[in-house]
C-alpha cells in the first residue's frame, strides 16, 4: 500500500489542492504531527480516521530520533494493510515535518512506497499575502531565521521561523533592507498580521516571517514604461469644449 505526504497549504482549508483532497477522503487514516495540521484535515476527512504521531518540538537528536521511529513504524505497520496519508502544512519538501518521516521511513521500511502531494507553501503565499510581485527574472532566497538571526546578502530574501522580529528587523534594516513581516498568513486558527512595524510582534510566534527587499533596487520590468506612459497622460490638460 502507500503513504502519501500531503501538503495542506497554509492553513486554510480551502488551499488545500484538488489532488490532495481527493487522496485525504480515499485513504483508511489520516496521520497529523500537530494541532494546526489536524485542524484543517478534520475539515476534509471526519475524527475518527485522523491519528496523532508525536513530533516534539526539541533540539534534543536523541529525542527527535527517537520520535521519528516511533512514528515511522506506526505509520509502516498500518500501510502494510491500508493507504494512509501524512499531512502537514505547507508543501511536504519545503521546511516540513514530512522529510523526517520520509528519510526514517527510507531507512528502516524501504519497502513502503511513497508518494508525495504538493501544498501551497509560505514561500508563494506570503506574495499575496504581503503584496509583493516577484516578477519575472528576479532572485529570491529562501532562509531560516534561527534565534531571530538575520542573514544578508541576496536582494530579496524570505525569513521563516521568526521569532524574534524586532532582532530580525535591526540586523535587516542596518544591511539596507526594507522589511515586511507577515504572522500566520492565510491560517484559520490566530489573527493574521501584516506589518512593517516589529514592535507589533513583539510576543514570539513560531509562524511569522519576513520578507527583505534591498533598498533602492531597480526593476527593469517592460511595464514600467506604462508608468511614465499614464504620468505623461495625466499631465495633458484635456480641453475644455465651448
Amino acid at each position: 500500500m502507500t503513504v502519501y505526504g500531503i501538503g495542506l497549504g497554509p492553513g486554510d482549508a480551502d488551499l488545500v489542492t484538488v489532488k490532495g483532497k481527493r487522496i485525504l477522503e480515499s485513504v483508511d487514516v489520516v496521520y497529523s504531527p500537530g494541532r494546526l495540521s489536524r485542524t484543517v484535515a478534520l475539515n476534509h476527512v471526519p475524527e475518527e480516521r485522523i491519528g496523532d504521531l508525536d513530533f516534539p518540538m526539541t533540539r534534543d537528536p536523541d529525542e527527535l530520533r527517537r520520535a521519528w521511529k516511533e512514528a515511522a513504524a506506526e505509520v509502516a505497520a498500518r500501510a502494510k494493510s491500508d493507504d494512509v496519508a501524512f499531512v502537514t502544512l505547507g508543501d511536504p519538501n519545503v521546511y516540513s515535518t514530512f522529510g523526517h518521516l520520509r528519510r526514517t521511513l527510507d531507512a528502516f521500511h524501504p519497502e513502503i512506497e511513497l508518494e508525495v502531494v504538493p501544498g501551497v507553501s509560505a514561500m508563494t503565499a506570503f506574495a499575496t499575502a504581503l503584496g509583493v510581485e516577484i516578477e519575472s527574472g528576479t532572485g529570491l532566497a529562501l532562509r531560516e531565521a534561527a534565534k531571530g538571526a538575520a542573514p544578508t546578502g541576496p536582494d530579496r530574501m524570505i525569513l521563516f521561523k521568526v521569532t524574534d522580529a524586532p532582532a530580525t528587523y535591526e540586523g535587516l534594516t542596518e544591511a539596507g533592507y526594507d522589511v515586511k513581516f507577515g504572522r500566520r498568513l492565510f491560517m484559520e486558527q490566530g489573527e493574521t498580521l501584516v506589518t512593517s512595524d516589529p514592535g507589533e510582534l513583539e510576543e514570539r510566534d513560531y509562524y511569522t516571517l519576513a520578507y527583505a527587499e534591498r533598498e533602492g533596487i531597480e526593476r527593469d520590468v517592460a511595464t514600467a514604461e506604462f508608468e511614465a506612459e499614464s504620468a505623461d497622460a495625466d499631465a495633458v490638460e484635456p480641453e475644455v469644449s465651448k
